[in-house]
């Protein structure tokens, strides 16, 4: 199975957003647990190419580690060579997608309206991240599927355990999940990770019904 039949599989994508460079392991191995296996790192995190690199030491291919709010083809690169095996962004740069694909990295640039959608996909990018999701909600990702149902998109941004269900019934291939599952601020004590831990195994149990 590739990395990206295995995203897929999953089709959860935790995004590990403001968390201190020394929280990123025990988050991982508690997200593990809870059945994520996919996370992102974003690149304003410190030392997010050192994270990335000890991700995949201390996991392995249990995981897949990649990185987020990616912003141009140079950042994309640096996270690459650190062994990020997917790249997301916000927005949709053309040499970002292309820096990835020449890398055999896997494209999840962020779109919004139907144009950036398929201008994304044309250029090569494997899924599509409609972003922000919850700006125009679970509806307008259902209309977008009617016209583009080849191009496989996930819904990031507002993503939560009530939604979660009906993006996928509209049609959702994966889904990035931030502050509704992780909340660095509030990881201070082993019984925070295990509850991190539990929340994880109620979104993954939405993705078996699913």
């Amino acid at each position: 199975m590739t990395k990206l039949e295995e995203l897929k599989h999953g089709k959860l994508v935790a995004v590990i957003r403001d968390a201190r460079p020394d929280q990123i392991i025990p988050i991982a191995r508690a997200l593990k647990e809870g059945g994520i296996r996919t996370l992102e790192i974003t690149v304003e995190t410190p030392k997010v190419c050192h994270l990335i690199e000890r991700l995949k030491e201390e996991f392995g291919d249990d995981i897949i580690a990649g990185a987020g709010t990616v912003l141009d083809p140079e950042t994309a690169r640096a996270v690459i060579m650190a062994g990020a095996e997917f790249i997301f962004s916000p927005t949709v740069n053309v040499q970002t997608i292309k820096l990835a694909k020449r890398y055999g990295v896997i494209s999840i640039p962020g779109a919004l309206t139907p144009t950036e959608i398929l201008t994304a996909y044309e250029h090569g990018a494997d899924i599509i991240k409609v972003f922000p999701a919850d700006a125009l909600g679970v509806s307008y990702f259902k209309n977008l599927k009617g016209p583009l149902p080849h191009i496989p998109l996930m819904p990031t941004g507002g993503v939560n355990l009530d939604n979660l269900a009906s993006f996928f019934k509209a049609g959702a291939i994966a889904a990035g999940v931030g502050g509704s599952l992780i909340n660095p601020a509030k990881l201070i004590t082993g019984e925070d990770y295990t509850r991190l831990t539990e929340t994880a195994k109620k979104f993954s149990a939405i993705v078996q019904k699913s």
